[in-house]
């Protein structure tokens, strides 16, 4: 006669410990898929980072919210209409100047340009001169860049999106095609204009020392700016070409051989505000000449919409 057997209890649920990133080692962030633009926001193939009042010579303009992957950029974009062709303005520092030089979203600024579909960028840019001859209210049309800042997050490709890290080219950092057309409009405006030139990028907000800016001098770069890394290199990497417009609103404190006060903010702003006129004409004519239709190539996970 077969004994009787014990029912047996169900297996126990089994849980595994998530394994532990080595120590001293962030754990990967979760990839993030950028958001869309909507649908119904207009498209635009050229952009203008530079002041909020930029963008009042275009017609019909919309004010588009962008969401980005790194918060909202520093302004709604303003997109408008030129003639036939359709511009994005987007303030760098913000609508109301609340963002300082070093605190500028600028992943975010970027990426909002690329999601609207634009593959050409001015910046517009307030500049200190570092040599004699590049006087206050010159443009310089820069070639070259040296980066003097910290701490800014400057790349799409540091692995927050999971995508793969990337190393873009960068050895010449503003676009020909770009730069020509720029000089080209500062020349038919009757503006002095400096065509190449090296731009230091300096961390801000203060102004340098005169140490400083003898040291930067005496490297033969032309001209000293706040802003332009990373805004240069984040344009690359979305493939989007980039030219800066410099206008030199004064000589930098440590400029040999003559007695220059340092410079104060309300003094940059003044001297800006009293051309501004002058650097909105450069732009209307920059940005109806004929723009390369070809858009650089983005890096991986930067692919356009």
């Amino acid at each position: 006669m077969p004994r009787a057997t014990r029912p047996r209890p169900p297996p126990r649920a089994t849980r595994r410990r998530a394994r532990r990133a080595p120590a001293g080692r962030p754990p990967a962030p979760a990839p993030r898929r950028a958001p869309d633009v909507a649908a119904d926001a207009p498209r635009a193939d050229v952009g203008v980072f530079g002041g909020s009042g930029f963008y009042r010579f275009l017609d019909d303009v919309t004010e588009v919210e962008v969401e980005t992957p790194y918060g909202p950029p520093a302004s709604p974009v303003h997109v408008g209409t030129l003639g036939d062709r359709t511009v994005a303005f987007l303030p760098r520092h913000g609508a109301d100047h609340q963002h300082a030089p070093h605190l500028i979203p600028y992943r975010a600024n970027v990426w909002a340009m690329h999601a609207l579909g634009v593959t050409n960028v001015f910046g517009p840019c307030a500049s200190g001169s570092l040599q004699p001859e590049v006087a206050p209210g010159s443009f310089v049309v820069p070639d070259q860049l040296v980066d003097r800042t910290w701490g800014r997050p400057d790349s799409f490709f540091d692995g927050s999106l999971g995508g793969p890290v990337h190393h873009v080219a960068f050895g010449d950092p503003y676009d020909e095609a770009l730069r020509r057309i720029a000089i080209d409009a500062c020349r038919a405006e009757g503006v002095e204009v400096h065509d190449g030139g090296t731009v230091v990028t300096v961390q801000g907000p203060r102004f340098s020392t005169r140490a400083e800016s003898r040291w930067y001098g005496s490297q033969g770069w032309e001209v000293i700016n706040m802003t332009q890394h990373p805004e240069a290199v984040l344009c690359r990497e979305a493939g989007i070409r980039y030219a800066a417009i410099a206008l030199i609103t004064d000589y930098d404190a440590g400029l040999e051989g003559t007695d220059i006060p340092t410079v104060t903010m309300e003094e940059v702003f003044a001297f800006f505000e009293a051309n501004v006129e002058t650097v909105r004409k450069v732009l209307f004519r920059a940005l109806q000449a004929d723009l390369p239709a070809e858009p650089l190539d983005p890096g991986p996970g930067l692919e356009r919409a």
